[in-house]
């Protein structure tokens, strides 16, 4: 069963808790400047910002994408712990990119710190990485 990535407008019960799983085990540094993954999700849907990626019905990878008039900026990216390595964020950020350029604007990727496997994805997308 292939990945659906939507912009995720309300979360169900199921999809708060696969968002809490999702975050928690990332790194502190992914949190920046939201104090924790609940402020983080919050802020995100408070804002319709949150962008995910399902899996079996379930969601295996979440975003934060802010959308500006002729650029939108994804962050806080993030996929569930055993379901790493699967190719899912790619799948995320192309299918971002995809309705980025349809609505006639360029995609970012943004981070506050450079790990290298922030620095490999971006590579391999061939994707400019801003660090903010």
């Amino acid at each position: 069963m292939p990945i659906v990535v939507e912009f995720l407008q309300s979360a169900t019960y199921q999809d708060q808790a696969d968002l809490q799983k999702i975050y928690r085990d990332a790194p502190s540094w992914l949190f920046t400047p939201f104090a924790d993954a609940v402020q983080l999700i919050e802020s995100c849907l408070e804002e319709n910002a949150l962008v995910v990626a399902r899996f079996n019905d379930r969601l295996v990878a979440a975003a934060r994408l802010k959308r500006h008039e002729v650029t939108w900026e994804l962050s806080h990216l993030c996929v569930r712990s055993p379901t790493r390595r699967r190719g899912f964020a790619e799948q995320l950020i192309s299918e971002v990119q995809k309705s980025a350029r349809q609505s006639g604007c360029e995609l970012r990727l943004l981070a506050t710190a450079e790990p290298p496997e922030v620095q490999a994805l971006a590579a391999k997308l061939q994707m400019s990485l801003v660090l903010y």
